[in-house]
């Protein structure tokens, strides 16, 4: 028995050769399984992570790209009514300006050239009808026809000097009449001689009045209106002021906004 251990080296059988082998190829293969599923699993996770990463980032993109884009279409209304109001503003500001040359070569050059710039009481001495005067109304294309109104002279008291003076209805420094009232030329003359009935009743019954005079006494006359008074010019400088004054106000809170707006984003990226 020994020699034949020793003869054949205590060799194991065939047998259990062959399940030596094939259990440690099945536990060879059940490693490398095992590895795999495991390297399989990580790899699922790993790929089902990073597709719900790339989900998730799709998804703040777009929030991001629809937030970009209605911020873009905010600003853009907001540009345009911006650009509107300066349009309007500086609209504004040109009307006004218009105006204010309107009325400088009318009313306030009237005003200013005026003579009659004085202003006082004036007492009725005496008034009269002095005839009648012969007047052209128009009766068509290339017709004219005469017609007569009654001519009323007033002479009154002026307080500021005591002299007694000629009384004109308005300012006509380009007209020298020496009626009181001219009135519009009809065909009918018993019209104007209405109006001017009513006219020596209202004297009579009002016969203290304020009237304007010149203060340089160049002038023979007093007249009882003035073609711009200092209220007419008031009143006709008030709106245009009023205009100019809206429209810079306008212009000025656009700019402000802008202005503001462009601070508060300065900021915003300070602070990102």
């Amino acid at each position: 028995m020994q020699q034949e251990k020793a003869k054949f080296g205590f060799k194991r059988p065939k047998n259990e050769r062959r399940s030596s082998r094939y259990t440690t190829q099945s536990s060879v293969y059940r490693r490398s399984c095992t590895q795999t599923s495991k390297s399989m699993f990580l790899w699922t996770s790993t790929r089902a992570s990073q597709g719900t990463q790339h989900e998730r980032r799709t998804f703040y993109q777009k929030i991001r790209q629809y937030e970009l884009l209605d911020k873009k279409k905010t600003v853009t209304a907001l540009k345009a009514g911006e650009d509107r109001a300066i349009l309007l503003g500086l609209a504004m500001i040109a009307l006004s300006m218009m105006m204010y040359f309107l009325l400088g070569i009318t009313m306030i050059r009237s005003y200013k050239d005026s003579v009659w710039k004085g202003e006082s009481r004036c007492s009725l001495f005496n008034l009269s009808i002095i005839g009648d005067r012969n007047c052209t109304y128009s009766c068509g294309t290339d017709c004219l026809k005469v017609s007569k109104y009654p001519c009323l002279r007033v002479y009154v008291n002026l307080s500021s000097s005591g002299k007694i003076m000629r009384l004109s209805h308005m300012e006509m420094p380009d007209v020298n009449t020496e009626c009181f009232y001219v009135p519009k030329c009809k065909k009918n003359s018993t019209v104007a001689q209405g109006i001017i009935d009513n006219i020596s009743d209202y004297f009579k019954n009002h016969p203290n009045f304020s009237c304007f005079y010149d203060p340089s006494e160049k002038q023979e006359n007093v007249i009882l209106t003035r073609l711009y008074g200092p209220h007419v010019i008031f009143h006709s400088l008030f709106w245009p002021s009023c205009v100019l004054t809206g429209g810079t106000l306008i212009v000025a809170m656009v700019k402000l906004t802008q202005y503001l707006s462009m601070l508060c984003e300065r900021i915003s990226k300070i602070k990102r």
